[in-house]
């Protein structure tokens, strides 16, 4: 049996609505930000998860990663020194971010868990069989089946899956089509299915997936570390958000899917970085396109070190907001 909340996570729990917050399926002020890795790389640069989920600054927290499939393994960097291990798993047990998921869904917050990263190595399933089997495995460590061993993340349940697969894979389809068929047997909340393909179309890792075979409720489009980022906006042969929204009309199995902007949180974050500044413009010019629905940033711990980004950020998206309420949540972290 899951271990129990603490009294503080559950009446959390208790007062989280039953109608999902956060993402808004028709917004173009969508703020996703991933959560876990500490890119920034300093000792106190990764607050716990409930640090940023006081203030109206983020949308969407992925929480990263879910590195281990077949075998199922997580990394949350720092984080993960307050967890301990489950015995005979490779998972580990962390009180503190079941707490914090609680806390955070109670303050509208959409709290996904991502499945790969760049250090994914996988590469998939070898049948069919194995992608279903795992799937379900993967739904009762995580989503609804809270009475199943060894959970991670004990009594809270994520809203939602994210794929961020950055090479070739195998057998995805069926494990994501599995994924949906368990998150839309549950009714008692609405779950959400996300990815965050590379902006070079298509996407070799998770084309299959993308090819009108998943229905995804957003995507968070790497638009950066390739020659088709932000940083390429004033080149009409590089930049290729037209192409997204050509897919999102036509080849998405879901035809009200929403496609993000996905950009570095300072230049320590990724290659392509272009500031608060710059990226206003480029957010004006592409609310032209339908399928628009905000931006994406990696990660938490450089979006909170690069003072300035997530109010620009929520500026240009339309979003003003109270930076006072910013400044003092990020004096938190230390």
């Amino acid at each position: 049996m899951a271990p129990s909340l603490s009294k503080m996570a559950a009446g959390a729990l208790a007062l989280a609505p039953s109608v999902l917050a956060g993402f808004k399926s028709d917004g173009q002020d969508n703020i996703s930000v991933y959560w876990g890795q500490n890119s920034a790389n300093g000792a106190d640069t990764q607050g716990r998860l409930q640090t940023y989920c006081d203030d109206n600054g983020v949308d969407i927290i992925n929480v990263s990663f879910l590195i281990g499939l077949k075998d199922p393994s997580t990394n949350f960097a720092s984080a993960g020194d307050k967890c301990t291990a489950i015995e005979g798993t490779q998972l580990l047990r962390c009180p503190e971010i079941e707490e914090d998921i609680a806390y955070c869904q109670e303050q509208g917050k959409t709290i996904m868990l991502s499945l790969g990263g760049a250090t994914y190595a996988e590469g998939g399933f070898e049948s069919e069989e194995q992608a279903t089997t795992q799937a379900q495995a993967i739904w009762n460590l995580f989503g609804s089946p809270t009475d199943s061993e060894n959970r991670p993340f004990g009594a809270s349940v994520i809203d939602g899956i994210d794929f961020d697969f950055e090479a070739t894979t195998q057998n995805m389809v069926p494990f994501a089509n599995k994924l949906r068929e368990l998150m839309d047997a549950d009714t008692s909340k609405q779950y959400l299915l996300s990815a965050a393909p590379q902006c070079v179309f298509p996407d070799a890792a998770m084309n299959e997936m993308l090819d009108g075979q998943v229905s995804f409720d957003f995507l968070n489009v790497q638009f950066y570390n390739n020659f088709c980022g932000v940083i390429n906006f004033s080149n009409p042969n590089a930049w290729n958000f037209n192409v997204w929204d050509e897919w999102a009309k036509g080849a998405s199995k879901n035809p009200d899917v929403r496609v993000l902007i996905g950009v570095p949180a300072s230049e320590k974050a990724g290659g392509g970085y272009v500031d608060a500044t710059a990226l206003a413009p480029i957010v004006a010019d592409t609310k032209q396109y339908s399928s628009f629905g905000g931006i994406m940033t990696w990660d938490m711990s450089t979006l909170y070190e690069n003072e300035g980004m997530l109010e620009g950020i929520r500026t240009a998206l339309g979003g003003g907001r109270n930076a006072t309420s910013l400044r003092f949540a990020r004096r938190g972290l230390y």
